[in-house]
């Protein structure tokens, strides 16, 4: 009798807590029949317990989702609803154009085609034009904006190389160049080339304390090419020597990317000295990006190595300002607008009549 009494009550025993599966080993029985899951692991899409047999996927923020009742979007959701949850690895597979742990940012086109970087959008440099600097007028820093949107850390796109561009960064750039068939505004003056004009001015009043200091110019061509000359010696006690070592370190960049200019100068007075750069060469016909005054120090290991030079920071300028003067008559067009370019190469195809790298030479009137 006793005996009996024992098995029966160990088979209540064992019915009352005898879950579906046991719990598939990834939970523990509650006296309810119900399985606790253990974390990430449930069953099916609504993620019940049932009996703990499926995995869960990374939950990061959706990239599309329907709102909440205070009318908020971007919830958390498995595979950030840009992939399906495989449910015997627990991890997301994808849709095309998303990665990471739960698809939360996406891929750049192509891998950017192994000619440019995959940047976040916070990360991105602002796109200046030619007329525009780059550098924060406060810290001389590239120019940058704080982007906190909720896809931060999320949405990429491509950076392209020097030389490569489109969405891709797939397309070889082509060179620019004036359209030697454009028809100026007024023809009865000289044409005009475009100058900038760089100002310093002393830290120290009624003295350049600069002199026998290193500097160097940044200069970026319409292919985004970006050079930086050799270290220049500021010396205004020899303005005419001074200006000849800018000029020539200006020319001697890489690939003839300046190919023609000319440098003049002015002592405004014991604090101030003004260079006028004037773009004359064929390669550099238009409107051209500004030029960069590198006057910080640069010291061991670095290049090119700077003494930096000693200027006055004005509030809401920078110690060495550069903007444009004059405006060119000139235009800068891809092939010079006689040519169409081959994306493949990055060599301008000039149409019947002209010819020239980009096709800014004509060879027959009509």
């Amino acid at each position: 009798m006793f005996v009996s009494v024992a098995l029966i009550l160990a088979f209540i025993g064992t019915v009352q807590a005898n879950c579906d599966n046991n719990c598939s080993g990834h939970g523990t029985c509650q006296t309810d029949d119900v399985c606790k899951c253990y974390d990430n692991w449930g069953v099916g899409l609504s993620h019940d317990s049932g009996d703990c047999s499926d995995r869960i996927c990374p939950f990061e923020l959706a990239w599309v989702d329907t709102p909440d009742s205070n009318g908020a979007f971007h919830r958390y959701a498995e595979c950030a609803g840009r992939g399906i949850c495989n449910r015997a690895t627990g991890e997301c597979q994808c849709f095309d154009g998303y990665e990471g742990k739960g698809c939360q940012r996406t891929t750049c086109p192509n891998d950017c085609s192994g000619h440019g970087t995959c940047e976040y959008i916070e990360d991105m440099t602002y796109a200046a034009d030619w007329n525009t600097n780059k550098l924060d007028y406060f810290t001389g820093e590239e120019l940058t904006y704080d982007y906190n949107n909720w896809d931060t850390r999320k949405t990429r796109g491509c950076v392209c190389d020097a030389t490569y561009g489109d969405i891709d960064c797939s397309k070889r750039m082509c060179p620019y160049g004036n359209d030697i068939l454009a028809v100026r505004d007024n023809l009865l003056v000289s044409q005009k080339y475009q100058v900038q004009e760089l100002e310093f001015r002393a830290s120290v009043m009624n003295s350049i304390d600069t002199n026998s200091r290193t500097f160097a110019l940044t200069f970026k061509s319409r292919l985004n090419e970006t050079f930086t000359t050799i270290p220049i010696v500021f010396d205004d006690s020899d303005l005419t020597d001074f200006i000849n070592d800018i000029h020539l370190a200006l020319l001697n960049l890489p690939n003839r990317v300046i190919d023609g200019l000319t440098v003049t100068g002015q002592q405004m007075d014991r604090t101030r000295v003004l260079i006028q750069i004037t773009f004359t060469g064929d390669a550099v016909q238009g409107q051209q990006n500004l030029i960069t005054v590198e006057d910080y120090e640069c010291g061991a290991g670095c290049t090119p190595k700077l003494d930096g030079l000693g200027l006055q920071t004005r509030v809401g300028r920078l110690p060495s300002d550069v903007e444009q003067k004059e405006v060119a008559d000139f235009n800068s067009y891809e092939c010079g607008r006689r040519g169409k370019c081959d994306y493949a190469t990055g060599l301008c195809q000039c149409f019947t009549g002209y010819t020239g790298d980009n096709c800014n030479t004509l060879t027959t009137l009509s």
